[in-house]
C-alpha cells in the first residue's frame, strides 16, 4: 500500500468520520473517497491540496511518510497547525516553460493576466500562454521570472514598471529588508520589503518604501510564492539603484522585447 492511501485512512479515523462523513467535508463522492483508500484511482493535484488544506498537513507528508505510525499526540499536533509548509517547497509547484535547448525561459505576466495569475501559477497552460523575454546579465542556473507593478507603494519603482524576480525555494533563506513580490492566497501580487518572522510568528512582515503606506503582516501559509527583486524596467528609465546588477545595456534591449509584445496584441 501507498504512504497516501494510508496516510488518508490514518488521518480519516484519527477524525473518527466515516467515508461519507468526510468525502462530504472534501467535497467528494464516498465512491471516489473509497477509490483514493484503495488505491484504484489516483486523486488531482487540486484534490490532494484540499486534504492536505483539510488535515492540515503538509502534502509531503501525505503523499511521502507514513503516518501510521504517529502517536495520537503527534496527529493531534499536527492538526492544530504545527506541520504547515514554512519552508514553501512542499505545496507549490513552480510551473516553466523551456526553450528548444531545455533551458528556463523568463516568463512576463501581463498586466492583464495579474488577477489571474494566484489561480494560475501552478497551472502549465496558464505559464506557457505568457510572453517570454530573453535575459543575457543574470545567472542562466536560476528561475526568472516579470512581474507588472501597480501603485505607488515602492518609489522609484513606478506604476506600469516590470520588476524582475529570481524565485525562491526555501521561505526560511528571505533576509530581513530584501525586496520581493510575494504572491499570496488573498492579496495576489505585492511588491515589498519583506522582514523574516518565521521562527518568531510563522509569518513575514510587507513595507513600503512609501511612509504613506502601513506595513502589514501576512501568515507564511498563505503565501504560494517568493520572487526576490533584482532589476526593474521603466518607461521613465530611472536609474536603478535597488538591485546588485545594473541594467545598462540589457535593460534596453528588454525594454524593446516589452514593446514588441505589446504592439502583438
Amino acid at each position: 500500500m501507498k504512504p497516501f492511501q494510508s496516510n488518508l485512512k490514518t488521518l480519516r479515523k484519527y477524525k473518527k468520520a466515516s467515508q461519507a462523513t468526510l468525502a462530504e467535508a472534501l467535497s467528494l463522492t464516498r465512491s471516489s473517497l473509497s477509490a483514493y483508500e484503495n488505491g484504484t484511482v489516483e486523486p488531482n493535484i487540486a484534490t490532494l491540496l484540499r486534504m492536505a488544506d483539510y488535515f492540515r498537513v503538509s502534502l509531503d507528508r501525505l503523499l511521502r511518510q507514513d503516518m501510521s505510525v504517529l502517536t495520537e499526540f503527534e496527529l493531534r499536533k499536527i492538526e492544530q497547525g504545527h506541520d504547515q509548509d514554512i519552508h514553501g517547497r512542499n505545496l507549490r509547484i513552480l510551473a516553466t516553460t523551456v526553450d528548444k535547448n531545455n533551458q528556463d525561459q523568463v516568463e512576463v505576466v501581463p498586466a492583464e493576466a495579474r488577477a489571474g495569475y494566484t489561480a494560475g501559477y501552478s497551472d502549465v497552460d496558464f505559464i506557457s500562454d505568457l510572453p517570454r523575454i530573453q535575459l543575457h546579465n543574470l545567472p542562466s542556473d536560476r528561475k526568472y521570472r516579470v512581474f507588472p507593478i501597480i501603485g505607488d507603494s515602492m518609489p522609484p519603482v513606478s506604476e506600469g514598471s516590470f520588476v524582475i524576480g529570481e524565485y525562491i525555494e526555501d521561505f526560511t533563506s528571505v533576509k530581513d529588508g530584501t525586496p520581493c513580490i510575494v504572491v499570496t492566497a488573498d492579496e495576489g501580487i505585492v511588491f515589498k520589503l519583506v522582514t523574516n518572522r518565521i521562527d518568531q510568528s510563522r509569518s513575514f512582515l510587507l513595507a513600503s518604501t512609501n511612509p504613506t503606506y502601513k506595513p502589514y503582516e501576512v501568515d507564511a501559509k498563505q503565501v504560494l510564492e517568493i520572487w526576490q527583486f533584482k532589476q526593474y524596467l521603466s518607461d521613465d528609465l530611472p536609474e536603478p539603484n535597488l538591485g546588485e546588477n545594473h541594467i545598462a545595456q540589457a535593460l534596453l534591449q528588454i525594454q524593446q522585447d516589452l514593446a514588441t509584445l505589446k504592439e502583438r496584441k
